[in-house]
């Protein structure tokens, strides 16, 4: 007998029970609650999340993105970026008053780019609005830390992950229940750019295999993915746990505002970059 419950199939006469992976891609027009909570379980590869900033705003961001100083990861290939990682200050098991000085500067510098306006709290606002509670900024030795990068992707991005709890084990004066990637795409490369989330974490054999912040592609050869090409103005959001990566880009400019989004045990998400 076979027996038909929502998307599922169950048929009784098989002895084993059914395994479902689970980690499609998945468009809704509007981020909820429940969005959120999948993502968060792993019964989602990722969200994308369309027209969350309008072309008008995102055209606005840019704009000021334009006129703005930006920094760079210190590694290769090159990705601009206006605003700290946090990891890239954690050497001592703190973060340390040079993130901070960082943080304040380019929190300033961004604070105005949407018309006079700070996207990230724009982000945070439609964030909180779907989530149904606080977002606010995670807090480090008590003080809030940066969140809302805005990165510019021209090349690619090598395969890696993103865990805070691992990667900056004290970092975070809380330490959230689960971690998701946000990034808003801003404008977009005429080719390429997609970002690919495999369903595989980070296992410590993989140290080996590592070059720089990148990981050898075959490690995830044959783990199931996801391949993500937003529109501007779309969102999409993942477990950074997993790792993923940017395919290289043609044309145009992969311009996202980017941070990490920690759900916790109290209930407000935190953010942080």
């Amino acid at each position: 007998m076979v027996a038909v419950k929502s998307q599922y199939t169950y048929d009784d006469s098989v002895a084993a029970t059914s395994v479902y992976t689970l980690f499609d891609a998945e468009v809704v027009e509007e981020l909820t609650h429940d969005h959120l909570v999948r993502l968060a379980a792993g019964v989602v590869g990722a969200l994308q999340i369309k027209n969350f900033f309008t072309t008008a705003e995102c055209t606005a961001i840019v704009d000021g993105v334009n006129a703005a100083e930006m920094g760079s990861y210190a590694f290769t290939p090159p990705i601009a970026k206006l605003g700290p990682a946090a990891y890239d200050f954690y050497k001592t098991g703190e973060l340390g008053d040079a993130y901070f000085d960082n943080a304040e500067r380019d929190a300033k510098a961004r604070a105005t780019l949407l018309d006079g306006e700070d996207p990230l709290g724009t982000a945070m606002d439609r964030l909180s609005a779907a989530w149904g509670n606080r977002v606010q900024r995670a807090t480090s030795g008590g003080r809030p830390m940066y969140a809302g990068m805005i990165r510019e992707i021209n090349n690619s991005a090598l395969m890696h992950f993103d865990e805070i709890a691992r990667e900056c084990p004290t970092g975070l004066d809380q330490i959230p229940v689960a971690q998701l990637a946000f990034n808003c795409h801003l404008s977009k490369p005429d080719g390429g750019g997609e970002a690919v989330v495999f369903r595989r974490g980070w296992k410590p054999s993989d140290e080996a295999h590592r070059d720089g912040y990148g990981y050898a592609t075959y490690l995830t050869e044959s783990e199931p993915s996801v391949s993500v090409n937003p529109d501007v103005g779309d969102a999409i959001m993942f477990d950074p746990r997993n790792y993923h990566l940017v395919t290289p880009c043609t044309g145009g400019r992969r311009i996202t505002l980017s941070f990490f989004v920690g759900l916790t045990g109290a209930g407000p998400l935190v953010v942080w970059s």
